[in-house]
């Protein structure tokens, strides 16, 4: 009689009921992430225009970089330690602009340079310190 209860332990058994919930639930699950996705996708799709690419452009790029690699910048509220060297990098990028387009920039275009220069440098010894 032992032997027939052991094997009436062993048995497992299957509710159907519980089958189906758990198959409703990864169904909804996955439409949940399906529509996230869709969602997501939607979103990058309608960023807007894009800037003209202009001179400007090229010196706003280049000093967002040099503030993000400063710590000056965050992206999703993130701290960051401040990256000295490639702030330093994006500051010696700015100057080699500034050398290699001298006397070919407009008054604005020029002020517009020695301006964000200047600055770039003060935050990068504000942040060094």
């Amino acid at each position: 009689m032992a032997e027939k209860e052991k094997k009436e332990e062993k048995k497992i058994i299957i509710d159907e009921d519980w089958k189906q919930q758990a198959q409703k639930e990864k169904e909804i699950l996955a439409a949940q992430e399906k529509a996230e996705k869709e969602k997501a996708e939607e979103k990058k799709a309608h960023h807007g225009p894009l800037p003209k690419g202009d001179f400007a452009a090229l010196v706003s790029t280049l000093v967002t970089q040099t503030l993000f690699a400063l710590g000056m910048v965050k992206v999703d509220e993130q701290e960051r330690k401040p990256d000295l060297e490639m702030a330093k990098y994006n500051i010696d990028m700015l100057e080699t602009l500034e050398e290699k387009t001298k006397g070919n920039l407009s008054e604005e275009e020029k002020k517009v340079l020695e301006n964000t220069l200047s600055q770039v440098r003060m935050a990068y010894v504000k942040v060094a310190k």
